[in-house]
């Protein structure tokens, strides 16, 4: 059975470890191919600490963490991804940003994504944003890390209303595994409005 609860407080920050080594383990895989630190993945996750608009969503079986989903204003991330939206007809003012959605392999097929979404959405909605947005990495159709029988979100993605914002796409830079440094990565915003 999985519990899904909202974490916030000494709560999020006793769990910042777990949700470090989550990332790390979840984004290791393809598309993404991350090769991440602790050490970053805890300063990144405490920023959304202290901000009183974030939200950080766990998913537990029993007292383990098995994923996790973030959101927080998108105006939050001027600076790394709200610059896309400079030419889109989505105020960064008035939009809610999904940050990432994390969960274990063994986890997923159960609607807990769907669970994701959901509160997020619900949050969004009730501090008055007017949408919500992601982003998701481009990799190529080629990419020799890219798995035989990979399947993109994209189905998922849209059947929970979103689809691709035209020419919305933002750039993020990390380091890939197996290489020596961080590398800019194109990254295509999906949308929708309530």
């Amino acid at each position: 059975m999985i519990r899904i609860a909202a974490l916030s407080g000494q709560d999020l920050l006793d769990h910042i470890p777990d949700l470090a080594a989550l990332r790390i383990a979840v984004f290791s895989d393809f598309p993404y191919l991350y090769d991440g630190s602790a050490e970053y993945e805890a300063r990144y996750l405490r920023s959304f600490s202290k901000s009183e608009r974030a939200v950080i969503i766990g998913a537990f079986a029993g007292k383990k963490l098995v994923g996790a989903a973030t959101a927080a204003p998108l105006r939050d991330h001027v600076g790394d991804v709200a610059e896309a939206f400079a030419k889109s007809d989505y105020s960064v003012d008035d939009t809610y940003y999904f940050a990432e959605s994390v969960l274990l392999p063994e986890n997923r097929g159960q609607g807990i994504g769907h669970h994701f979404f959901d509160e997020r959405e619900a949050v969004a909605q009730r501090l008055g944003f007017t949408g919500c947005c992601f982003c998701a990495v481009i990799r190529p159709e080629d990419h020799p890390a890219r798995p035989i029988k990979y399947s993109p979100l994209d189905a998922f993605w849209r059947g929970r209303g979103y689809a691709p914002l035209h020419g919305v796409v933002g750039k993020l830079s990390w380091t890939d595994l197996g290489m020596a440094q961080e590398t800019e990565k194109p990254m295509q915003f999906w949308g929708r409005r309530f």
